[in-house]
Parts: C-alpha cells; structure tokens; sequence
C-alpha cells in the first residue's frame, strides 16, 4: 500500500505542501513547466531551491499579474480580510465562491482535480462564513490573495491526483502561537478560520511564536487526510521539504515521506450490543443504514438474552476514525441503552477491482493478494447473468471464467 506521511511540525500553508509535493516528485522544473500550463489567469510558479537550518528543500513563488502576495501564505491570516489597499480598489476586485467555482472549472485539469480543488476551497469558505456569521455567498476574497490561494490549492490537487496514495496520514498539526494581525485588527492564534478547519483533528501551539498554519493549508490538510497520527511503520522511498518565507529557530518547512506500509494492517473498532426488543424488520433496517454510512461489517449473532427472551447481538466494525459517528449512528437506529467497543488491527489482503475479456464477454472481477496468497473471484451478479443465458450452473461458469482471467 503506498503510503503518504506529512509531518507537520512547523505547522502547513498551501505553497509548503506544494513544494513539498514537487519536492518528493522530483524533476522540479518539469512540475514548475506543468503548473505554470494549468492556464490560471494571471497566475506564474517558481519553484527553486531553498534551505532552512541547514536543510535543502524547495520554495514556490507565485506572482499574480506580476505582483507577489506579500506576507506569502506563512505569514497571512483570511484571504478576504488581507491586503484592503483602499487606493488601489478600483484594480483590485473581489471574488466569491461562485467566481472561485468558475475560474477552478475553466482550468486545463481533470473533472477529479476540479472537483478536489472545489471542495478544498469549500471548506475555506465555510469556516469564514461560520467565524464572521454570514452565508457562504456573502464571503469574498480578495483578487491577489485569491488567485495565490488558487494557485496552491489546485496545484497541491493536481500533483496529489499524480502520486495518488492509497492512504495519507498528517501528524498533530503546529499552529504556532501569540496574535496575528489582520485587516480587522489582532487575533489569537490559530487564526478563528484556521481553528475552525482543524476542529476534531489533533493540533498544539508548541514553542514558536507566530501563525504557522494557515487556512489554506488547513484545509487541504483535513481534504486530504485519511488519519491523523504520528509516523507509522513504513518502508520510506521517497521524501521532499516544502519551505514557508519566514525563518524560526527550526526549520519551517513541511516535510513529506512516501513509502510502503510495513504490512497492511489496519486499525478498526467493533462495536457491538444486546438487543432483545426490535423485530427483525427493524434490525434489518438499521443494520442496511449502518452499511450505507460506510461501515466495514455489519452483522448479528443469534442469543439467548434474560427472562428466556430470544436477542441478537449486534456487531458493526469501522474504521478507528470513525468510532464516534457509527456509535451515534447504532444509538439512532437501534434500541440499545449500551455499546460496547473494542479496538483492533485486522490483516488484509490488497484488493483491486477489474473487468477481463472471457470467453462469455467481459466480466468484473476482484483480484487479492498479500501474505503469500493471490486469488481471483468473478463478480456473482455477471456469472449469473451469464448462467441464464447459458442454461447451466452458476459454478460451471465460476470454472470458466476464472480460467480466462488467469489466462490474461
């Protein structure tokens, strides 16, 4: 499994995490030569080598109709709060997310990149409604630190899309700490926008005085996460530091390591409990919604429960992550008064889905492998499609298939 860890520790801003991305890709000015036919408007990228405490790394400068964002992106508070230069109003015009919707979808990149891009700055938007109390259509960015912004988050999107891994953990995120100032006036650090972004996700303030992370960075941080923890066990091939402007006592980068998991173990929850008085209807029901949120298994166990009466237990299993929101869930939909948890790992096979050419026409199929073991298993639903036409047993075409897609 292809597994991407970013480390954090001087927090993260939309340019560190593309440069870091750029980094660990190589070939530097290949990506520079990419992002720059993206066809953002107005929009250049430098990326060049940069150090910080004696670390080499990488930096992206992004210029906007020839002007930098000043205070680049590890060092600014909200987009929309930043940069009121009151004399200049009349070139610098303000856009909102229906502006950002239009500029991310006219861009020369895949449905898949404009959509992630969008749901980045989604969540960007989102915070600043909720932290000044207005609507989503209310808030609007301002032109440079707008596009700089843009610039970040769909080339992080589109160089993510490139390395695709199959899981990304985030370590706890360092905000920094002290005040920034904004257009506004002085605020806490995190920034509200920041701290609303990172709600639920591990974050401290650590010893560095100052905004470390930014809510572009956060936001892409919490798109992309699958898990936030420290760094597991993995065989580490490739990894590249993404440098912020500023310099602190230690090194104010991000840092990103891809590898392979050790062994795909993962961690999972069960939560499991006695029910005695749903109809198997109801249970039926609730089990179905379980499995439409997303859980890994649902299942039931026949048992005798007090005063003779016939029970089932019901067990639910879910990822680590999702513990919380499965036992809200169970509590919805059942009539339980308790659940039990346990925490587990659980050994799995690598898993693909694919579709083979056989001899009764194309065929879907899953393929697993891990541990020693490789099998195929044809898709139940196309062999007894075929079983009908045929006339015969679903396992005589079982057989068949099976031989075709080995012959591949």
């Amino acid at each position: 499994m292809k597994l991407m860890y970013i480390e954090c520790n001087m927090g993260a801003a939309g340019d560190m995490l593309l440069s870091a991305l750029a980094s660990v890709i190589g070939d530097p000015g290949e990506t520079q030569r990419r992002l720059n036919g993206l066809g953002i408007p107005g929009v250049s990228y430098e990326i060049k080598p940069s150090v910080k405490c004696g670390i080499t790394g990488l930096h992206t400068e992004v210029t906007v109709n020839g002007e930098h964002e000043h205070e680049h992106m590890h060092e600014h508070h909200e987009h929309h709060e930043h940069h009121e230069h009151h004399e200049h109003h009349e070139h610098h015009h303000h856009s909102g997310m229906h502006e950002i919707t239009h500029i991310i979808n006219d861009l020369k990149i895949s449905e898949k990149i404009k959509n992630d891009a969008i749901a980045v700055y989604k969540l960007i938007a989102e915070a600043e409604s909720s932290v000044h109390g207005c609507d989503i259509s209310e808030i609007h960015f301002h032109e440079v630190g707008t596009m700089d912004a843009v610039a970040d988050v769909v080339g992080v999107c589109m160089l993510m899309d490139e390395i695709a891994p199959d899981k990304v953990i985030v370590s706890p995120v360092n905000t920094g700490h002290g005040q920034v100032r904004c257009a506004h006036g002085i605020l806490p650090v995190p920034a509200p926008a920041t701290a609303y972004i990172l709600r639920d996700i591990p974050i401290y303030g650590g010893s560095t005085d100052g905004e470390l992370c930014t809510p572009t960075g956060a936001a892409l941080l919490r798109y992309f996460a699958d898990e936030f923890a420290y760094m597991p066990m993995m065989r580490v091939s490739e990894s590249g530091c993404g440098m912020g402007t500023k310099d602190f006592e230690q090194a104010n980068c991000v840092r990103i390591m891809l590898g392979e998991t050790e062994t795909r173990s993962d961690r999972i929850s069960v939560l499991c409990c006695n029910i005695d008085d749903m109809n198997g209807e109801d249970i039926g029901f609730a089990a179905g919604r379980l499995f439409a949120e997303g859980a890994l298994d649902v299942y039931t166990v026949p048992a005798g429960m007090k005063k003779s009466r016939p029970g089932i237990v019901l067990n639910c299993i879910c990822k680590e992550s999702d513990t919380d929101r499965f036992a809200q869930l169970i509590f919805r939909y059942t009539s339980t008064l308790g659940i039990r948890l346990h925490r587990s790992e659980r050994y799995v096979l690598e898993r693909e889905e694919a579709t083979a050419s056989t001899r009764y026409g194309d065929v879907r199929y899953k393929r697993s492998s891990g541990y020693g073991v490789e099998r195929i298993k044809p898709e139940y639903e196309d062999l007894r499609v075929i079983a009908e036409k045929q006339g015969c047993q679903v396992s005589s075409i079982r057989k068949e298939v099976e031989e075709d897609i080995r012959s591949v």
